[in-house]
């Protein structure tokens, strides 16, 4: 099985001006795999197009710099638009085919599918990249509706060949036993942007989930 990975999500909302320097930070570690911008309105809707677009436009040059997967939350219409390489669906988003359909076969497409097996393989036959179970732990990120265990994971490891993401409420004091449990890729946001230090935050976890060596 390949190493678990890092796969960061952005905070709910940015300001460039204070973001950008605390997201090269995490990405001159050279541990992080993949990126999300996930933004959201006041109101816990996906934040406005004009705002990811301006964002993604922002971003995108530096994750490519540093050969960083760049996915957009919810809006699969934006990817061709911004460059992304992605984009990561909930349930209530387009449907992956339709994603698909609409992106073509050279797009990453992620799909949500909290701690359902079934629809995790709806997911893989719908033409998903990779499915994201969770939560695995409370976050404050946004709310829990599902609960996931790292049973899910070594069982999705032992039938399926499509990757697997991990999410919700991972740190660099929990994130070790779900990826021993077959995680292809844990997936964190609070744990980095809140830390005091985003960059030896970042390593925390990689050293955790035993991406990077730990250091005396």
């Amino acid at each position: 099985m390949e190493p678990c990975r890092l796969y960061v999500i952005s905070p709910a909302a940015v300001e460039l001006e204070h973001f950008i320097p605390l997201y090269e930070r995490v990405l001159e570690t050279g541990l992080v795999a993949s990126f999300q911008l996930r933004l959201k309105a006041e109101n816990g809707d996906p934040a406005h197009p004009d705002v990811i677009k301006r964002v993604s436009d922002a971003l995108i040059p530096m994750a490519q710099n540093h050969q960083v997967a760049f996915l957009i939350n919810d809006h699969a219409d934006l990817v061709k638009a911004t460059g992304a390489d992605g984009v990561h669906l909930g349930q209530s988003d387009m449907a992956c085919t339709d994603a698909r359909r609409l992106l073509g076969d050279d797009v990453i497409i992620g799909v949500t599918c909290h701690n359902s097996r079934h629809l995790a393989f709806e997911a893989g036959e719908a033409g998903a990249d990779y499915v994201a179970f969770g939560a695995f732990h409370p976050t404050p990120t946004k709310q829990t509706q599902y609960v996931a265990t790292p049973d899910l994971l070594s069982w999705w490891q032992e039938i399926a060949e499509l990757p697997c993401v991990a999410i919700g409420g991972i740190t660099a004091e929990n994130a070790a036993p779900i990826a021993q449990a077959g995680a292809d890729f844990i997936a964190v946001s609070n744990a980095i942007w809140s830390a005091p230090d985003v960059a030896q935050a970042t390593r925390q976890l990689a050293q955790a989930i035993g991406l990077e060596p730990g250091k005396d």
